[in-house]
């Protein structure tokens, strides 16, 4: 009996690279506009409430055009609300390390991601774990250490906490994020995690909720469109190609967050940034090429 064929995946390499460079192009600038926007009085609930609300529509949207409204049914709306608790303490802890910290320290830090998806997946999914990924998980910690030398008190450091603990937050999303890959699409995936995040910040807003000036209101719409676009394009760019071809990218956000506190605030990271900068996107790079080996040799098997 004859077997029919699986359609190809499309692979598109270098529009997948672009959609990537534009979703962490609008990344950068959604944390640094979140950063300006706290200046302003902006509550950090008012920032999530409007980064949700404002892109939900953006995010409908683009799901109705490419599959269709009735993509969005799901029987596991228990893992979604996990998924969303998980992520919007994560997102939160992000936004409030850039508010905390120069956003090219704040950006390094969260390079640590990872790191920390190493460490969880080996202690709790059981992932075997070599010497050499251990090795690059302790370079990356050196790259942390050099960054924010303790002794030198540089750096606040509940900055460095928050961000520490954004990443880690946001390695454990994931996880779980593995686990929903197993039936559910990237673009439902995204739909349910801001539709199920707006109404607890929507009670938020009860408390926090306030008044803005016409400027002011302007960045909370950045906020929201370029953080919708940014879902977009992250999920898009994996349409046309691996996470091992577009990953890289990610790392030029160091580039845009700098030119955009050095534009906006006059800062610029001090030579121990730009070291730990690079031992940790070293770190980084290494464990996604020896995660992208693996995934090859058992595709093979």
């Amino acid at each position: 009996m004859s077997s029919v064929a699986a359609p190809s995946r499309p692979h598109r390499p270098l529009f997948a690279i672009g959609l990537r460079l534009v979703a962490v192009i609008c990344l950068a600038v959604m944390f640094v506009t979140g950063r300006v926007a706290d200046v302003h009085g902006v509550h950090l609930v008012e920032t999530l409430f409007y980064r949700q609300a404002l892109a939900l529509p953006v995010v409908f949207a683009w799901l109705a055009m490419s599959s269709g409204i009735g993509a969005i049914r799901t029987r596991r709306i228990s893992v979604h609300a996990t998924r969303m608790v998980i992520g919007l303490t994560g997102m939160a802890l992000n936004f409030l390390s850039y508010i905390l910290l120069p956003p090219a320290e704040a950006t390094t830090i969260g390079f640590t991601m990872p790191i920390f998806g190493t460490i969880l997946s080996a202690l709790i999914l059981r992932e075997p774990t070599g010497i050499h990924r251990w090795a690059a998980v302790l370079i990356g910690f050196l790259g942390v250490l050099i960054m924010v030398r303790p002794e030198g008190g540089h750096f606040p450091p509940m900055g460095v906490a928050v961000a520490i603990t954004a990443a880690l937050v946001t390695a454990s999303v994931s996880l779980v994020l593995r686990e929903l890959g197993r039936t559910e699409s990237a673009g439902v995936v995204v739909f349910w995690f801001t539709a199920l995040s707006v109404p607890p910040l929507g009670i938020g807003m009860l408390f926090y909720g306030q008044a803005h000036d016409a400027q002011t209101w302007g960045l909370l719409l950045m906020i929201g469109l370029f953080g919708g676009i940014a879902q977009l394009c992250l999920t898009a760019a994996l349409r046309w190609a691996p996470v091992s071809v577009v990953l890289p990218m990610d790392y030029s956000s160091i580039l845009w967050t700098t030119l955009l506190g050095w534009a906006i605030w006059g800062d610029w990271p001090m030579w121990t940034t730009w070291v730990g900068a690079a031992l940790i996107i070293a770190s980084g790079l290494y464990i996604a090429w020896r995660e992208h080996r693996h995934a090859r040799r058992i595709a093979t098997a």
